[in-house]
Parts: structure tokens; sequence; C-alpha cells
């Protein structure tokens, strides 16, 4: 799993280091093709491969039946994906329907976290841990939160390099821990900025992940019969 997750952070962020200058040689929609072409099907193994092995190794420990679990789980869940996922996210550029671009965001999740992505999946981690309980989980855990934390370093030196001065002033007045900026004065919160319809897209898509989550062994079951997964193993 670890090693997944590498070859994973290696195609990720080697594609967004290479950015700028594959845009030059082929243009940026190619490129986006070319990216997502790698990056989509690592996530789809990955996801796939942690789906079936969630439970190996040693269960550290088995809370599911602690009461009112489910609903804290269910919360930390829900609140990842409005990080992962945010408003400024524009996904329209996935399959270069758009012309894929770089650009400084200053407003909506930005002001509470100027990289919502790794908070997000911090929240997811932790909330799939402490349900869980188990030592492979752990270590998917600790490989996808190490990647974020290397991507908050990477994605600034990036628009550093891009933007100069104008990112730098926004790196003064934002933070990466939720609401330090907001908190220390730097920022101030304008909560009509959140409420765009990309939000409620993934409203939707809370309760879409909610209910389908009953066929989550199904979905382990197909991965675990696949050519794929017997490669992997």
């Amino acid at each position: 799993m670890f090693l997944l997750i590498i070859i994973f952070a290696v195609i990720h962020s080697g594609g967004a280091a290479l950015r700028s200058r594959a845009e030059e040689l082929i243009g940026a929609r190619a490129w986006r093709l070319v990216f997502a072409t790698a990056s989509i099907p690592s996530a789809v193994v990955l996801i796939g491969y942690f789906l079936v092995h969630r439970y190996d190794g040693i269960r550290l420990w088995n809370l599911q039946n602690l009461p009112g679990l489910i609903p804290i789980i269910w919360v930390l869940s829900a609140i990842s994906f409005f990080f992962l996922y945010p408003a400024t996210y524009n996904l329209l550029e996935i399959p270069a329907v758009l012309k894929p671009e770089m650009r400084l965001y200053t407003t909506g999740i930005i002001k509470i976290s100027r990289h919502p992505q790794a908070i997000g999946q911090i929240l997811w981690c932790i909330a799939h841990q402490l349900w869980i309980g188990s030592s492979f989980t752990l270590i998917t855990c600790i490989g996808l939160i190490a990647h974020h934390l290397f991507a908050i370093w990477h994605g600034d030196q990036r628009l550093k390099a891009k933007f100069g001065d104008n990112f730098e002033q926004i790196q003064r007045q934002t933070s990466v821990v939720p609401f330090l900026a907001v908190l220390d004065g730097r920022q101030k919160l304008q909560w009509k900025e959140l409420l765009k319809p990309s939000q409620f897209g993934i409203v939707i898509a809370i309760f879409f992940f909610w209910h389908i989550h009953r066929f989550i062994n199904l979905g382990s079951n197909v991965f675990l019969d696949s050519p794929l997964q017997n490669l992997l193993s």
C-alpha cells in the first residue's frame, strides 16, 4: 500500500512539477489529458486496494460499537469533503473542456486554509482510522498525510515561482492551519463566498456516498476478483 501511495505521489506531484514546461511543449489541454490519464487510474487502484485490505494487519482498536461514534465519523467525513473538493475547483478543466490554468485564489475556502485539500485529507484519515483501527489503515493514512504535507510545500513553491510577489502577499494573508488567519485578524470570512453551486454538488456527493457505503463490501469483492488485484498480490 505504501508503495502504491509513493507511485501515486510521484505521478501526481511530479506531473504538477512538470506542468509549466509541459504546457509550453504540448499545450495546456493536451498536458491535462496526459496528466489525468496517468493520475486518475493510479488513484482508482489506490482506492480499490485500500477497500480490499482496509482491515488487514493488526487491529489496533475497535470502537465501532461506541455510542455516538457513527455520527462523529460522518460529520468528520462530510467536513473533509468540503475541504477536499472546494468551490474553487474547476471540474471542467479535468477533461480539458475548459483550458486549464494556474490561478491565485483569495476568496472562499482559501480564507479558511490556503491548502484545503491537505486539510480534507487529514480529516478523512482521522475519521477512517478512528473507525477501522487497523495497522494497514494507519500505514495508509501516514502515507497520504505525508504526501499532502509535501504537497503544501511543493504547491507554495510552484505558485511562488509563477506569481512571485502576488503569491507571497496571499501567503502572508492566509494560513495552512484552518481559521488561523481569521483568528489572528489577517482574514475576514465572508460566508456568502462559500455559497457556490459547486458546494451544493458536494452536498449531493456526501449523501450519495452515505447511501452507497452499504455496498462497500460488494465493491471490495469486485476488486478482489479482478486481474489487477492478482497482479498486485
